[in-house]
């Protein structure tokens, strides 16, 4: 079993186990619910970190020139798509109560370069700004209510929809690759 596979199963095992009813005693109610949710944050770090890594690793393999490639009008190029994943990894972990960098423009930030170096150098610095967030949201704190998108939720909780955009557009990375003839790297 890959290592991959064992953290997803860890992590299913422990969101379903948070989830359902569990038996509880007087001296394990606190111990169960700190270990599950400490399970979901530590399992919600290792996510973002194989994300951080096919992102940064198909931005680096998709060649410069494919950079202003869109599959269609209208629709994100290449470091259009990549500089809205380093955007939301500045933006979302403020609904945790990490403000973006100060003096930070948004306005456009897709938009603001085709450069290669430069996009790969915004992803990277992006991550460790969202991983920063995450890791500073104290265990205690993890169950905390917030507001993600208009809805009420919890730090973890917040944290794991954000993993769910990467996602999504860790998908659309792989689609922009794969229609210009470049293979995942993690597929070589």
């Amino acid at each position: 079993m890959t290592k991959t596979l064992l953290l997803h199963l860890l992590i299913i095992a422990a969101l379903a186990w948070s989830c359902g009813p569990q038996p509880a005693t007087e001296d394990s109610v606190g111990e169960e619910s700190s270990a599950s949710i400490a399970a979901v944050r530590d399992g919600t770090l290792a996510r973002l970190s194989t994300l951080e890594e096919k992102i940064v690793g198909l931005a680096e393999a998709i060649p410069e020139d494919k950079y202003t490639w869109r599959p269609g009008e209208g629709v994100r190029s290449v470091s259009e798509a990549f500089l809205h994943v380093a955007s939301a990894n500045y933006r979302l972990p403020n609904m945790i109560g990490t403000p973006p960098p100060e003096g930070m423009d948004f306005t456009d930030y897709d938009k603001s370069t085709t450069d290669k170096a430069e996009v790969i150098a915004a992803l990277m610095a992006s991550f460790a700004h969202y991983r920063k967030a995450a890791e500073s949201i104290a265990e205690a704190d993890l169950e905390n209510a917030v507001k993600v998108f208009g809805r009420d939720s919890t730090n973890a909780g917040a944290l794991i929809t954000f993993n769910g955009h990467l996602s999504e557009h860790l998908g659309q990375s792989i689609a922009y690759a794969r229609s210009n003839g470049v293979v995942p790297p993690w597929n070589q």
